[in-house]
């Protein structure tokens, strides 16, 4: 039997659908906005898997024919996933994670498919609604439901899922996640706004999602399945405490060290000579001895920054590490930058190209290019491991794209620098903050290539320390400090405000009064960065590197585009092949000339000029003779437009022939002496060649 909720959220009604589609899912739900619609459903397996962790996989497809598309390519259907379904899986995957029983060791799947697609409003929302709603009625167990929000903010007001449209005159793009109580999940993109509009965007759709997840609740009334019990691990208390009466002071040494290679490899020796003492056998209590030990580090760590205020590499909990930046790194790319932050290194290299290399984006919100590009690569030397390379994989895409967010706000507009700028940040060594540095190294490497930003920008990774009424904000957060605390909250910006946001809770949420204390203490952290930045290099250089394309821009009147072009684009290829440049121009007008080489792009910069001028008389052209007349030779000064030079005017002597001057083909330069008018163009050789010898003799003497 199918059932429905709705009601309305923001300026659209949000229905909340089960028992028509794919039934045989442990939850099912479809999700309508608009005309756009998701199903998404929720499948777990039986027996549980020999791991100790949550094996939680989440697909987000996108079908082709839900936008009435055909998919490109040799094979005719949806391929990989593409930048914008990876993002979304991360969006639904991080909120929930952090909701299922600890001990729940069940294979879990989420699908988000989107059937139906209005190319207006945004469907990523619909899929973490409909994953969470389809987790709340089905038997799976999760301490959800959560809701989810857009926040805009349009001429200084809040809304509620604005449109794709609207989000273009949005001043901000957040997306908040929750539930009831407690924010779970921040992720936005900020025009540079204060860290007060952003608290309180963040508490504007806190309190917005609050009807969504009582629509959740209302549907689970409706048709909501019992759930399934947790099977309870057995705790080895005898052993725990065996392993903490032979190890926890040896722990609580060696999470002081501060080096993070020989702090791991002191912990591990720690663990092994404990478990050699063990008959191998048993695996069952070897694997014991691994969680204990890794309990203890933890509880040793969390303690020590409560209690004590001092974290595993010493500092206290807002110091940041020390921060070198390198500029020019590289001798042969267009920008590039290292930075240095404690053991987290970026080296960040700028390419600029034209808009031939822009990237072409075919989705169902539409084909559109981008002329801006962050590549973020995490290989596995930098944090000491070999394993095989393989393509980039979400964790890479989701930290690209925050730090793209994190630029785009800064970046010149098109008509003022119309290059296509790519970014790529090779993380060299990792001990947290990795796309924060990345950020950093990003603005460094943009102005060393000599790209006016309007500011620039860095960025910091917060974490949270909590146990009961106790809290502890950390700046700057270590690798270590991420895994085993409970948030992580990165924040960019330039010395002003606040450019991008993401924040992940490991708990079940946080509360506003927490969320601002890491906002001000991040903004502490983000200033001291940025000063030793701009120690580095204050402000973009003047001057491009001599290996990257200059572009000239011309404006044409729209009526000449045509010349320009000529038929079949035979007169701008003619121009590309004499001068080696390239060449974009656009029915606006706009013509981009790009070129390495100065004196050809000069040359290709004459060449339109020549055809898109009216002929000025008094100046002389270089034409082409393209007709011989017994009284003089026409000549084309440019494409379309050609004048006659009388006989008379060929030479400074008496000319019986004309074909005894000039042939057809032949390039000579000529002076324009009259347009009358008709438009017929009268020209002269003779004045732009030098007077014979006599007559020069004479006018000196």
């Amino acid at each position: 039997m199918m059932h429905r909720v709705e009601a309305k959220i923001g300026a659209q009604t949000l229905v909340l659908e089960t028992g028509r589609a794919a039934r045989q899912a442990d939850g099912a739900v479809m999700v309508s906005y608009g005309d756009s619609v998701v199903l998404v459903t929720a499948v777990a397996g039986k027996t549980p898997k020999d791991v100790n962790f949550l094996p939680l996989t989440v697909d987000y497809q996108e079908r082709a024919y839900a936008a009435g598309k055909i998919p490109g390519g040799f094979f005719k259907r949806e391929g990989r996933l593409g930048e914008k379904e990876i993002l979304t899986c991360r969006l639904i995957d991080r909120p929930l994670r952090p909701l299922f029983p600890d001990n729940w060791y069940f294979e879990t799947q989420i699908i988000a498919s989107v059937l139906s697609s209005d190319q207006g409003n945004a469907t990523d929302i619909m899929a973490v609604i409909g994953a969470s709603a389809a987790l709340t009625i089905s038997d799976i167990p999760h301490q959800g439901p959560i809701g989810a929000v857009r926040v805009g903010r349009i001429e200084g007001e809040f809304c509620i899922n604005p449109t794709l449209s609207e989000l273009d005159n949005s001043e901000m793009d957040i997306v908040v996640v929750g539930t009831a109580d407690a924010v779970m999940m921040v992720e936005s993109a900020v025009k540079e706004l204060s860290e007060e509009i952003v608290l309180a965007a963040i508490q504007f759709g806190h309190q917005a999602l609050q009807a969504v997840i009582t629509l959740q609740l209302d549907l689970q009334a409706k048709v909501g399945k019992e759930k399934r019990p947790v099977p309870e691990v057995k705790r080895d208390t005898e052993l725990f405490e065996e392993v903490k009466r032979d190890l926890q002071s040896a722990i609580r040494d060696a999470v002081m060290i501060p080096n993070k290679t020989e702090r791991q490899t002191q912990l591990d020796q720690i663990v092994q000579k404990k478990i050699d003492t063990l008959d191998p056998s048993e695996s069952e209590k070897i694997k014991a001895v691994n969680v204990f030990a890794h309990e203890l580090e933890r509880n040793e760590i969390r303690q020590m920054v409560l209690n004590k205020g001092v974290r595993a590499d010493g500092r206290g909990v807002a110091d940041i590490r020390t921060i070198t930046c390198e500029v020019g790194f590289l001798p042969r790319t267009h920008g590039s930058a290292l930075f240095t932050r404690g053991e987290t290194q970026s080296l960040a290299v700028v390419t600029l190209g034209t808009s031939d290399d822009e990237q072409r984006i075919d989705s169902l919100d539409g084909e559109s290019k981008k002329s801006f590009m962050l590549h973020y690569n995490f290989p596995p030397f930098s944090v000491g491991e070999a394993r095989p390379m393989r393509g980039p994989g979400r964790r890479e895409i989701g930290h690209g794209v925050l730090a793209l967010r994190a630029l785009t706000q800064v970046l010149p507009s098109k008509d003022s620098f119309p290059y296509t700028i790519r970014i790529v940040s090779d993380i060299l060594e990792s001990n947290g903050s990795s796309s924060m540095a990345t950020v950093c190294g990003g603005t460094l490497a943009l102005m060393d290539a000599g790209v006016p930003i309007l500011k620039p920008v860095a960025g910091i990774a917060m974490g949270l320390i909590k146990e009961g009424d106790q809290v502890a904000v950390l700046s700057d957060i270590l690798g270590l400090e991420d895994h085993l605390g409970d948030m992580d909250f990165k924040v960019t910006g330039t010395a002003e405000g606040i450019t991008a946001l993401q924040m992940d809770i490991k708990i079940g949420g946080i509360n506003a009064d927490i969320m601002k204390k890491a906002l001000d203490q991040a903004k502490v952290g983000r200033l001291h960065i940025l000063e030793r930045m701009q120690s580095a290099l204050a402000e973009p250089r003047t001057e491009m590197s001599a290996y990257a394309p200059r572009i000239t821009t011309l404006k044409v009147r729209p009526d000449k585009v045509r010349e320009v072009i000529g038929p079949g684009g035979k007169v701008i290829r003619g121009i590309i092949e004499k001068t080696g440049v390239k060449i974009d121009i656009d029915d606006s007008g706009t013509v981009h000339i790009a070129s390495t080489d100065e004196a050809a792009s000069k040359e290709a910069v004459d060449m339109v000029k020549m055809i898109v001028e009216d002929v000025e008389i008094g100046r002389v052209y270089t034409g082409k003779v393209v007709r011989i007349m017994d009284f003089g030779a026409f000549v084309e000064l440019k494409k379309g437009t050609d004048g006659l030079v009388h006989i008379s005017q060929l030479a400074h002597h008496r000319v019986k022939d004309v074909r005894d001057e000039v042939k057809e083909g032949d390039e000579i330069d000529v002076k324009v002496l009259e347009i009358d008018r008709q438009g017929k163009i009268r020209l002269s050789r003779k004045e732009t060649l030098p007077a014979p010898k006599g007559e020069e003799k004479e006018s000196e003497s």
